[in-house]
């Protein structure tokens, strides 16, 4: 049953000392789901997570391209007849709206519903081909999320919970009786069993529905139900000693605080996963431009770069800065961060103490100020916003590694906030879970 009631997260220390193995990772069919009909509805209904858009604007003009898609539901605040009717995000007609558009879903001729069925997913993108991400989809436990209450919990969280955040998305899923928010969660497959299991299945037989997204990512999905291969990709899962959330902690953190037994999710492999930057556009806060370029010598080597194409660092601790038409290169000097500590290494860390923070002054990184870019911009978009004079500065940093991840979460740690674009992302709307 859904609970009516605000959320209580739980949220792990980040001092907890260090890292415990858990016994094993569940995997569980969902018993009921909608999917695409064909590879002509999965184009027209699917759709970005509602996280991957800079504004609203973005969001109105895609539903005014493909009306079909499922930000309808999913940002139901944005499905307007006009640009000027966009509601409050999360207020009561919007919600509202979401109910009445779910409702309308459940009949609609472009869905079909599946029962008891685990589905393999396969996304290829253009920047890497002949590695496709490839996982396996289904419910992941809510109990087996690590907390202070379940610190053996076998999924690991990495990052720090909004509460507002995940209220949000806990009422929608209340709005809708519904789970369209697919959590990415990485398993380590030391072994490569589950990548060879699910790569069998995909030369087997021809995908049930396929769909290109905005960035020419091709999405291919095959709905998986006989006893025999569920059992085997439930055992496979069964012997992955920890999983780690890659993207959607706070999807996962409203199933789990509404008291829901499960949450959608897909299990990638980490050696087909990949990340993409997480930049920063930023104002100078009342610090001129040759004060801060000062200031910075005390925890970077500052190298000016000039009037160079967009720069996008070739590898961490390289460090972009475009300022008054001009490129730099920062790179973090010793003792600017602990390198025994891995999420104090991670760039992002290192930018936020250090300059968002120290020279700044914006001390909390929710600061409405900062926009954090996601790797579906390019340091081009960065250009262009300082350039226009919407911010005074912009930092371009290198995606961090699946290493450094990993050993932020087996050390236990939070990533730092806005540090991992996994790219690509999970399609939102082809596999949807029914609640009820």
């Amino acid at each position: 049953m859904l609970s009516k009631g605000k959320l209580k997260i739980q949220i792990p220390h980040s001092e907890s000392a260090g890292y415990k193995e858990a016994s094993m990772v569940t995997l569980r069919p969902i018993t009921r789901a909608l999917v695409p009909v064909d590879s002509v509805a999965a184009y027209r209904v699917s759709a970005p997570n509602y996280d991957e858009f800079q504004s609203d604007r973005e969001v109105w003009d895609l539903l005014q391209a493909r009306p079909d898609n499922v930000l309808q539901i999913t940002m139901p605040h944005c499905h307007a007849p006009d640009c000027g009717d966009i509601l409050e995000d999360g207020c009561p007609e919007a919600l509202a709206h979401a109910t009445k558009q779910m409702e309308l879903l459940k009949t609609n001729p472009l869905f079909r519903e599946a029962n008891n069925v685990l589905w393999v997913y396969e996304i290829t993108s253009p920047k890497r081909p002949e590695a496709p991400q490839l996982g396996v989809g289904g419910f992941g436990l809510t109990s087996e999320i690590r907390t202070d209450k379940t610190p053996q919990g076998s999924i690991i969280r990495n990052e720090g919970i909004r509460p507002e955040k995940a209220e949000g998305r806990a009422q929608l899923l209340r709005a809708t009786n519904a789970d369209f928010g697919t959590v990415n969660l990485a398993v380590r497959d030391k072994q490569g069993k589950l990548l060879v299991a699910l790569a069998k299945i995909t030369h087997s037989r021809p995908c049930d529905f396929e769909t290109l997204d905005e960035d020419q990512n091709l999405h291919r999905t095959w709905m998986i139900s006989d006893d025999e291969t569920v059992a085997q990709l439930v055992k496979l899962l069964a012997d992955e000693p920890a999983a780690y959330v890659a993207d959607g902690n706070h999807r996962s953190a409203a199933a789990a605080a509404m008291g829901l037994e499960h949450f959608l999710t897909v299990f990638f492999p980490t050696s087909r996963l990949g990340l993409e930057p997480y930049n920063r556009l930023l104002p100078l806060n009342g610090v001129s431009p040759d004060e801060f370029l000062q200031k910075l010598s005390a925890n970077f080597n500052v190298k000016p770069l000039g009037a160079i194409p967009p720069y996008r660092p070739a590898s961490v601790h390289q460090i972009g800065l475009y300022l008054k038409g001009a490129w730099y290169e920062l790179t973090p000097k010793s003792g600017s961060y602990d390198p025994a500590n891995a999420a104090e290494s991670i760039d992002s860390d290192i930018i936020q103490r250090h300059i968002i923070d120290g020279i700044l002054g914006m001390k909390d990184a929710r600061d409405k100020r900062i926009n954090y870019v996601g790797g579906n911009k390019n340091a081009s978009y960065l250009v262009a916003r300082v350039d226009l004079g919407e911010y005074d500065l912009a930092l371009s940093v290198a995606p961090v590694t699946m290493e450094q991840f990993v050993d932020v979460c087996e050390q236990n740690l939070f990533m730092p906030p806005k540090s991992t674009w996994f790219d690509p992302k999970i399609r939102s709307g082809l596999v949807i879970a029914l609640l009820d």
